[in-house]
């Protein structure tokens, strides 16, 4: 994963951008990978850990109806999450992630390891999900670097 975020942290550097994230079921680890790196403060100023419903609603202006229809673990809600951070902390871009880590709440629809990502940028909303296999720990690990995958991704297109 090391690689991943140093390319991540060079290209933000390079183009003087900022990034924030908004995390449910790895309740802040992003946010602590993303700041784990010495002068992380040149392009992350804050991201938001929104693990109740609620919270979602409250910091990140999820609707109450797309919780209700779709579930906090959808496509939708991803959606919602990350253009409410990027909206909310004035990033270039917001890396949202919302998923079952388990041991329990999964269902036949969404099995424990369902994970969904967003990824904002001031242009476009994209949404990706995926199906992770071990325990808890090992579940909100993948997570974490699957989202900095995903925003390396687009940042080296």
């Amino acid at each position: 994963m090391t690689q991943t975020l140093i390319d991540i942290t060079t290209k933000l550097d390079e183009l003087g951008h900022t990034v924030t994230c908004a995390e449910s079921c790895t309740g802040g680890l992003l946010a602590a990978e993303l700041t784990r790196l010495p002068g992380s403060s040149n392009w992350f100023n804050m991201g938001y850990v929104s693990y109740s419903n609620q919270a979602k609603k409250q910091l990140l202006n999820v609707n109450e109806t797309t919780l209700r229809h779709y579930g906090a673990v959808s496509e939708e809600c991803v959606r919602e999450m990350a253009l409410g951070a990027l909206i909310n902390s004035k990033a270039n871009y917001a890396i949202s992630i919302s998923g079952i880590a388990g041991p329990t709440g999964g269902s036949a629809e969404k099995p424990v390891g369902t994970v969904w990502f967003g990824l904002a940028t001031k242009q476009r909303i994209w949404a990706k999900n995926y199906q992770f296999n071990g325990n808890r720990d090992t579940i909100r690990t993948q997570a974490v670097e699957y989202a900095l995958r995903f925003l390396r991704q687009y940042l080296y297109r």
